[in-house]
């Protein structure tokens, strides 16, 4: 089935009605949560309902869908920029000093990933309300207060035109302009994220070590016209086939697992506890985990963005850099009901107290460096909020009433930062009187007021995070309105969906800090059997297509690559690595009705206000 305007909305359509009727029908489960808004409850099972039918189709696919225009409203201007090559040079110079000879032979070189397909530019857009543009041009004064917004798309889907009625909002909130980037741009590069499947195409999924081998082994033999050696018995050859479907190994008998094999947590340290099996991504060794008894060993790739050696390189996981200190002041936010959200609390406290949440012991051993980078930089303000029940990137659902208490506290936070560089203060407009989503009606099931009060209740558990220790003890503010203040380089919050803060509970109530730096970066039973019956039953729904793209790879890795130098290894999904002699050329982009619809409700609040 095709992926356009019509195929989606034949899709969701029937989830949004169900939604819209269930919302009224049961209500009292929707009680106290986000849901309790009719726009967000019907937003996010719309986008819910958007990303299971994506996966039904190719990366390219999915790549060409939301890379679509959409058209710019007549109030906000924009100005697309092509970035200087040499400002790209000096990118990838500050990039190779960073990875060092180490980290350069583990991403397979330096030169591949700075490659571009032939005819394409790295492209931005400066983004603000025409109002101000106007009003700067009279003043002839430049503007001092500039954004950079970076989405990254999981590196692989998205642009500037799907998220612009998102970076229009926060032009106007800080009366700022916004230089956009979204890195799903250009099919270049690692392809989809966490826990993501896609239907199989040249894109996805990569070749494992064993499909490599077989493919080379397909490829000599259509060149020299003779059928090459293979395993030696039908079972040997059975057994690499199941694998190589499947992408994992099961080893029913591991008793020939040595002392020495990796563990996650070395004899010795805090937390000790010998897990047999490679738990942590390096280099020199498949993936290994011991489950039920058998010991697992993972080939196929896991995360779609990289690797899986890379993916436990502190450039790919911040959670494993040697220290988050010495950074601009940061504003963390993370939906209390999204997957990431213990990811982003423990990556904020590590930046406000590096030394207090050290990588792992393995880690320090491949970096030796990492002692003196700890009390080189001091520690970093981190303003942390946990939004009760909100879901990952939850501005995204601009129009309803929890998202806009998102971008108040960004613009609050944005303009406290230009105002303390700048030394000055930051005139912003207040806009809450002519706000459609203050004053207007959200139709809440509760028929609430904007701005609640709840009573003091006592202190349970929900999402991991400690609810209802305090009654709230102040409003989300906005653009010019001062920060509390930081203590121990921290201003820690809870919000709920009406913009009520309170206290975020104490370190030691939230599960995600107390795990052992040695527990953090190593994979867990738990996710990894997740990731095994998801696959399985995804190989097997599509072992037909899997094995026509095999041949196609076959087919194109005896015509040849072109390559980048002897030291130069692309991983399996770039597509830097399957480049051709005669590459096509990108599509034309053509106008996305379906996104330019979206981009019309997300942006309605912008235009009435």
């Amino acid at each position: 089935m095709v992926f356009n305007t019509v195929s989606v909305g034949t899709v969701v359509t029937p989830t949004v009605i169900e939604t819209y009727l269930s919302h009224y029908l049961n209500r009292k489960p929707l009680r106290q949560k986000p849901t309790a808004h009719i726009s967000y409850h019907e937003g996010l099972q719309l986008i819910r309902r958007f990303l299971q039918n994506a996966a039904y189709h190719t990366v390219e696919e999915i790549q060409a869908f939301t890379s679509q225009w959409v058209p710019t409203p007549r109030w906000v201007k924009v100005e697309e920029v092509t970035i200087p090559q040499k400002a790209i040079d000096n990118a990838a110079e500050a990039l190779i000093t960073q990875l060092g000879y180490k980290g350069i032979d583990r991403v397979g070189g330096s030169k591949w990933w700075q490659w571009r397909r032939d005819g394409t530019n790295l492209k931005a857009e400066w983004i603000e309300m025409r109002a101000d543009h106007e009003k700067r041009k009279h003043s002839k004064e430049h503007c001092k207060r500039i954004m950079i917004y970076i989405h990254g798309g999981a590196y692989f889907f998205g642009s500037v035109d799907e998220h612009r009625y998102q970076i229009q909002r926060h032009a106007r909130k800080l009366g700022a302009r916004v230089l956009a980037r979204v890195a799903g741009d250009a099919s270049l590069d690692f392809i989809p994220p966490h826990g993501f499947f896609a239907r199989p195409s040249a894109g996805w999924p990569p070749p494992n070590a064993d499909d490599m081998e077989e493919i080379a082994l397909h490829a000599v033999e259509k060149i020299v016209g003779e059928q090459m050696p293979r395993k030696s018995s039908q079972h040997e050859r059975q057994v690499a086939t199941d694998e190589a479907i499947q992408g994992f190994s099961v080893d029913k008998d591991p008793d020939h697992l040595h002392p020495e094999d990796n563990v996650a947590n070395p004899a010795g340290s805090k937390g000790a506890g010998r897990r047999p099996g490679n738990t942590i991504p390096t280099a020199d060794h498949d993936l290994s985990i011991m489950l039920d008894g058998n010991l697992v060993t993972i080939k196929d790739q896991i995360q779609m963005y990289a690797t899986n050696q890379l993916i436990s390189h502190p450039l790919v996981s911040p959670a494993l850099q040697p220290s988050l200190g010495g950074l601009p002041p940061l504003l963390v936010l993370t939906g209390g009901g999204e997957v990431l959200r213990d990811e982003q609390i423990y990556v904020a406290h590590k930046a406000a107290n590096p030394t207090r949440y050290p990588p792992g012991e393995s880690y320090m051993n491949d970096h030796p460096e990492t002692e003196s980078i700890l009390s080189k930089w001091k520690p970093t303000d981190v303003q942390l909020q946990v939004w009760d029940d909100l879901c990952h990137v939850a501005p995204t659902l601009s129009f309803t009433r929890p998202a806009k208490f998102m971008y108040r506290s960004i613009a609050q936070f944005g303009a406290w930062a230009l105002a303390k560089a700048q030394q000055t203060d930051i005139d912003i407009m207040d806009d809450d009187d002519v706000s459609v989503i203050s004053s207007g009606s959200d139709t809440d099931t509760d028929r609430s007021s904007d701005v609640r009060k709840p009573k003091q209740q006592e202190s349970v558990m929900k999402n991991g995070v400690a609810q209802g220790q305090a009654v709230p003890t102040e409003q989300v503010g906005k653009a010019g309105d001062p920060l509390p203040a930081f203590k121990n380089h921290m201003i820690r919050q809870r919000v709920d969906r009406h913009g009520n803060i309170y206290p975020l509970g104490a370190p030691a109530s939230l599960p995600a800090l107390q795990l052992s730096p040695n527990e953090i970066g190593v994979i867990k039973p738990g996710p990894v059997r997740k990731w095994m019956e998801a696959k399985k039953g995804w190989d097997s729904k599509f072992a037909k297509e899997k094995r026509k793209v095999q041949r196609k790879r076959i087919e194109e890795m005896a015509k040849g690559f072109q390559g980048f130098g002897d030291d130069e290894v692309p991983p399996p999904s770039a597509l830097a690595g399957r480049r051709g002699l005669g590459m096509e050329k990108e599509a034309k982009i053509k106008r996305s009705w379906g996104m330019s619809l979206w981009s019309v409700w997300g942006s309605s609040h912008d235009q009435k206000t």
